[in-house]
């Protein structure tokens, strides 16, 4: 992974082969001391699993992609839960086909780059668990 800040509130992350996206995010906010953040990227997976969130259930059902995909979007924020920076993000891939998939993402493998902007907002975001959902969900007023 290689980051560089480029404006006061903004980074370009690019994370390399083989790469875990959500715990390489998760570590790169951890590192830069950043409690907030939203995020926007492009690239391409090896591998990927996405989750669709069964609300009966209060899991996510995971969407298995063993094929390269592209990333077509993935669009994120990071807020502190329990004192440490998380990850939520979601993506849409593109399969060699044209036909797309999305959800939440849950891991994936980076081949060969993925490239972020990683925004920090004035103020730090927290999540709070959300009992009703069973998901930690951000708090404004927090």
């Amino acid at each position: 992974m290689k980051a560089k800040r480029v404006a006061d509130d903004t980074w370009v992350v690019v994370l390399d082969k083989g790469d875990e996206p959500v715990a390489a995010i998760e570590e790169f906010a951890r590192e830069h001391g950043i409690g907030a953040a939203g995020l926007t990227g492009i690239g391409a997976f090896e591998r990927v699993v996405l989750g669709y969130f069964d609300r009966d259930r209060k899991e996510y059902e995971e969407i298995g992609l063993d094929e390269q995909v592209e990333v077509l979007s993935l669009v994120g924020d990071v807020a502190l839960a329990d004192g440490e920076p998380k990850l939520h993000a979601h993506a849409v891939v593109g399969l060699r086909s044209g036909d797309t998939r999305g959800g939440h993402l849950l891991r994936a493998s980076v081949w060969p780059t993925l490239e972020l902007v990683v925004t920090e907002p004035p103020a730090e975001l927290r999540k709070r668990h959300d009992p009703e959902t069973g998901l930690a969900l951000i708090d404004p007023c927090l």
